[in-house]
């Protein structure tokens, strides 16, 4: 049985863990997706949390999962076939091109798997699921019978997204907002030439039966064809005495009305709006208000239909030149004016948006969102950070039933069939009563006759040809992979489970529907903490686009890539020659030479770092490289102890304190005991940048520039007290098995490679580092503050020698005498105990310790703290002239550095040009050139005794 498996060692999962258990699913990606940073950030938080409740003992699940995404993969099998075989979805019709995907699937499906793995996720890989799967799918036709049953979910002729290159409906995470300064040329799907967008056009309407004319502002001049009214602020006195008139429409001679609406901004344009309510959500909204007529103009295609006359047939975008110039025939044009304004696109297409009503399945979300909002504020379910609650809480409040169907052949194909009695339909496609749903044809059929009192053998079905948004399968996914809507081992086992982690930007359109759907079939949140990362940016807070080069796959990272490489990625992309010119500039800027190998671990370790409870991170990819030489280092140390502690070494059976540890053994196992209480605490409230810094702390500061250093010597030394040497073998062998297992969660490659090296207490211990129990405050408990105080203080002295050597610019090889004059007997018997210790973190050939001030002439002399002044003796080591001459140069440039700051800050009204940031960076470097000359000064004072 694999380790990541929750029935690892035989454990019943269904029986009660008195360690408790662990359930998270996976956010399911995208099979068309490939991996970049902010993915790499969940997966590695995620797999942390994992791991960690894995070695507490706790039965654990992470359940892996891929998503069909129904739009994303239509799409790229739709581009794929037309590039290699030049034929459509609608050549091969619908089955033969579902068969089309399932063998793309089958192909390339697995290539985000693999991604995933590559970044260490410990995920049961037995049950990874798939959204199309039966099981999964079972579970979907189940959801949507249940609710259409119930009332939930019905079908209605409304206003939605409309993609008129995909023909589809979609969702509103799927439309990215294009942000429009000015007058913006956008290229479109299906135009050879650029569309403009950024300007506000005025033209005229005459006044049915008056001598005027009403002058309206609009920048989607195009959709005027389906005009049906003009709003007006009840309260604008430009407009009181056309309170109840009409207008004429210039193309069809529609009379529309003038209506009073306080939406209407007085001093947007000339404060007087166009209505299409068929067309626009805000004059959707007004047109049901004021009982207008909803007109459509364009068909799923975006070209112009109905009453349009000499438009009819048009693409929108030449139709919105047309008409331009037909109201400038007439003479109707008032003028164009730049104007800032957000284009919809649809992220999957490229396409802009088009609102249209179209008749589409919906589902009534405001219960759901009650009990939701209420889920919260009663603490059952817990947002982290806190201060998604509001965002939560205002979309809950303001939900509108969600539209659920898409126009597509890939995804779960809508249960719901429209009944036909003697071969005739009962009623309109957009008629809800007309409709039945139905697990199978056959249950639908019984439906309908007991619906509508009639004979089954007279009643035919035809089934809906729409799917099921993807939103739909993946709010069912946290008990649909584990088999609901049967009760199952597994779904006695992990449902509900325990954590979510996911970004905030899918709060609403996942977080929140799986709460719904958990809450409504199963009575019960799918799990009790929502944990929502920050979003990734790259190193100067811009967002991922690949038109700035900037977004880089993990895989890159982890292996390595060179900047050539980097940019051949970006032509096989599908950025025109422009974008991919700018994003050649950016990979160059960032990238000079590339990316180089960090590994896997780095990488984790470098997220992990960022993962503050925050909104953005912006990652320096260059900054993983520092932790790729952390890793070096811990590689490096713990082979070197491993050597050190020799091949015979058996460490003792407990990991505890004997009584006989000397004073620099008690402080490491105490900074130990402190790095496992931070990272205990850390992790359970999600701090990960404060349980990474403890690991790297304790590793590269106080095991590897402390301790080990101490211990060498007596590692060297084959006359050493054997009882002693022992004790000191065993320490670091504590620090190692420790310290190794504390990583573990963070680190899982180089940790498992080490902890494979090491030898056990028992025969018996368990085989891998990752199901080894993780260290916790009641086995390491060795903390011990008042040997930290005291030696603190002693590391303040061997810091300040080495700082004082680095100014005569002696060689570590070169060993200096060290004259430690103490203020008292304490301090005296404190710096004694630690003589050896400070001896070697010094590079001290002696010290002597003294209360009484003996040094000999030839010391360079300077305080530590009031308790102790330091002596040391370079005489004989240094060339006083020599090193004096040095000192008066570099004093020389300080004073010059210094003074320049100064009279910079001296300007004129310094305080009011200068930004803040800049004048507090000034201040911070004057104090530190004027420390640095201080330094100098006391230096070129110490020369005088030689």
């Amino acid at each position: 049985m694999g380790f990541f498996r929750p029935e690892y060692g035989g454990r019943d999962i269904c029986e009660p863990n008195e360690k408790g258990r662990f359930v998270m699913v996976i956010p399911p990606p995208n099979i068309t997706g490939s991996l970049h940073l902010g993915h790499a950030l969940a997966f590695s938080i995620e797999d942390v949390l994992t791991r960690w409740h894995r070695m507490k003992g706790e039965t654990t699940i992470w359940n892996p999962g891929c998503d069909h995404a129904g739009i994303a993969t239509q799409v790229v099998v739709e581009k794929k076939l037309w590039r290699d075989r030049k034929v459509t979805r609608h050549n091969l019709g619908r089955e033969r091109f579902v068969d089309e995907i399932w063998k793309w699937k089958k192909e390339y499906g697995d290539h985000i798997y693999e991604q995933i793995k590559r970044l260490g996720a410990s995920c049961d890989w037995n049950r990874a699921c798939f959204t199309l799967d039966t099981k999964l799918y079972r579970a979907v036709i189940e959801a949507f019978v249940r609710l259409h049953d119930d009332g939930l979910i019905y079908r209605s002729n409304r206003l939605v997204h409309w993609s008129c290159t995909l023909k589809s409906a979609i969702s509103d995470i799927e439309v990215e907002r294009l942000e429009c300064t000015g007058r913006t040329l956008i290229s479109v799907p299906g135009y050879e030439e650029k569309v403009e967008f950024g300007v506000l056009i005025s033209f005229a309407y005459r006044v049915d039966e008056m001598n005027d004319e009403l002058v309206v502002s609009t920048t989607r001049v195009e959709t005027m064809l389906g005009d049906t009214g003009v709003a007006v602020h009840p309260d604008d006195p430009r407009y009181k005495h056309l309170h109840g008139k009409f207008v004429v429409h210039p193309f069809n001679s529609r009379k529309l009305p003038i209506v009073c609406d306080s939406f209407v901004d007085v001093n947007f344009g000339t404060g007087a709006v166009k209505i299409t309510p068929a067309h626009d959500h805000n004059d959707y909204e007004v047109g049901k208000r004021h009982n207008l007529p909803f007109v459509t103009i364009m068909d799923t295609e975006g070209r112009i239909i109905g009453d349009c006359h000499q438009f009819v047939g048009m693409k929108r975008f030449d139709a919105r030149k047309a008409v331009l110039q037909a109201l400038k025939e007439k003479s109707l044009y008032r003028g164009t004016e730049e104007n800032s304004m957000v284009v919809p696109i649809c992220s999957r297409s490229k396409d802009v948006v088009e609102p249209l009503i179209k008749a589409q399945w919906f589902m009534d979300c405001n219960k759901m969102a009650q009990s939701a909002i209420e889920a919260v504020r009663s603490g059952e379910l817990k947002l982290i950070p806190e201060m998604y609650v509001k965002t939560w809480n205002y979309w809950m409040e303001n939900i509108r039933d969600w539209c659920i169907s898409r126009q597509l052949w890939w995804g779960h194909r809508i249960p719901a069939y429209i009944v036909s009695v003697d071969g005739k339909p009962l009623g309109s496609i957009t008629d809800t009563d007309c409709w039945v749903s139905g697990r199978t044809e056959t249950e639908a059929i019984e439906k309908a006759s007991r619906k509508f009192d009639i004979d089954p053998s007279r009643i035919s079905l035809n089934q809906d040809e729409d799917v099921l948004d993807t939103w739909f399968s993946s709010g069912l996914f946290p008990f649909s992979v584990f088999g609901w809507p049967d009760n199952t081992e597994d779904m006695r086992a992990f449902y509900p489970g325990d954590l979510l982690e996911t970004g905030h930007d899918i709060l609403f359109f996942w977080v929140a529907r799986m709460v719904f759907f958990g809450q409504t079939f199963l009575k019960k949140l799918p799990f009790k903490e929502v944990f929502l990362h920050s979003i990734v940016r790259d190193a100067h807070g811009r967002k991922m686009s690949k038109s700035l080069g900037n977004i880089i796959d993990p895989v890159d990272v982890i292996n390595g890539i060179t900047l050539e490489e980097l940019n051949k990625q970006l032509e096989r992309g599908n950025l025109d020659p422009a974008e991919i010119k700018r994003a050649k500039e950016g990979q160059k800027a960032d990238y000079p030479n590339g990316i180089p190998e960090c590994g896997t671990d780095a990488l984790r370790f470098a997220l992990m770092a960022y993962a503050g409870q925050g909104r953005v991170i912006n990652l320096d990819v260059l900054r993983v490289q520092g932790y790729r030489f952390f890793c070096n280092k811990l590689w490096n140390a713990t082979k070197f102890a491993l050597t050190s502690l020799g091949p015979d070494f058996k460490p003792m059976t407990e990991a505890k304190m004997t009584g006989g540890e000397s004073s620099i053994e008690l402080w490491v196992l105490s900074r130990l005991s402190y790095a496992v209480e931070t990272c205990e605490a850390a992790l359970l409230s999600y701090e990960f940048p404060s349980a990474v810094t403890a690991c790297y702390n304790f590793w590269l500061y106080e095991l590897c520039d402390v301790y080990l250093e101490c211990l060498k010597p007596m590692l060297k030394d084959g006359d050493a007290d054997a009882a002693v040497s022992f004790l000191a073998r065993n320490t670091l062998y504590t620090c190692l098995d420790v310290g190794l297992r504390l990583l573990g969660p963070f680190m899982p490659f180089i940790t498992e490679e080490l902890f494979q090296r090491l030898p056990r207490r028992t025969a018996d211990a368990p085989p891998s580092v990752h199901v080894t129990s993780f260290p916790g405050v009641v086995e390491v408990c060795w903390r011990n503050k008042l040997i930290e105080e005291e030696f603190d203080f002693v590391h303040q002295i061997a810091r300040a020698v080495r700082s004082q050597r680095s100014e005569y610019n002696l060689a570590n090889k070169i060993k200096t005498e060290l004259f430690l004059n103490c203020a008292d007997d304490a301090t005296e018997k404190l710096l004694s105990t630690f003589k050896n210790d400070l001896k070697i973190l010094s590079f001290s050939s002696e010290v002597n310790i003294m209360t009484s001030d003996d040094a000999p002439a030839g010391c360079a002399v300077f305080p530590v703290s009031d308790k102790c002044q330091v002596h040391l003796l370079l005489k004989g080591l240094i060339d006083p002239v020599k090193e004096k001459s040095k000192l008066e140069q570099k004093q020389q440039q300080l004073v010059q550095q210094l003074s320049k700051l100064q009279s910079a800050m001296q300007i004129e009204d310094y305080v009011v040009k200068v930004p803040e940031d800049v004048r507090e960076s000034n201040a911070a470097k004057v104090i530190q050139v004027e420390s640095e000359i201080e330094k100098v000064v006391d230096a070129m004072a110490s020369l005088k005794a030689f």
